[in-house]
């Protein structure tokens, strides 16, 4: 009865280990669209700052209304930001899980 635990359990672990490994490459790309958003945003707030300038608006309302007209983009930085966190957590959770595994292994290899 303990053989098919462990093997049960070493198979949860196996599984474990692919989730981590699809999740390693959906995360490399959740990063690299925060990044890209990020960069979109920036280059606009930049311009946008940069027009508002030319346009003779008062230098202290600047920043705020050049955030304001880039909102958009920064929503869409902001989603991908959260979306890269909770693409890593949901990673950690699984390492956790899988960590958890191989100590109940351990712990009955020894008993």
């Amino acid at each position: 009865m303990i053989a098919i635990e462990l093997t049960s359990i070493a198979l949860e672990i196996h599984a474990g280990a692919q989730r981590l490994s699809k999740g390693a490459d959906a995360l490399f790309m959740f990063a690299k669209a925060h990044a890209e958003a990020e960069k979109i945003y920036r280059a606009a707030l930049g311009k946008e700052i940069m027009r508002l300038k030319s346009e003779g608006l008062q230098a202290t309302l600047i920043p705020d209304v050049a955030r304001g007209n880039t909102s958009e983009l920064k929503f869409a930085r902001d989603i991908a930001d959260f979306k890269y966190s909770s693409a890593r957590d949901s990673l950690k959770a699984i390492a956790c899980q899988v960590n958890a595994l191989q100590t109940i292994i351990r712990y009955q290899s020894e008993v």
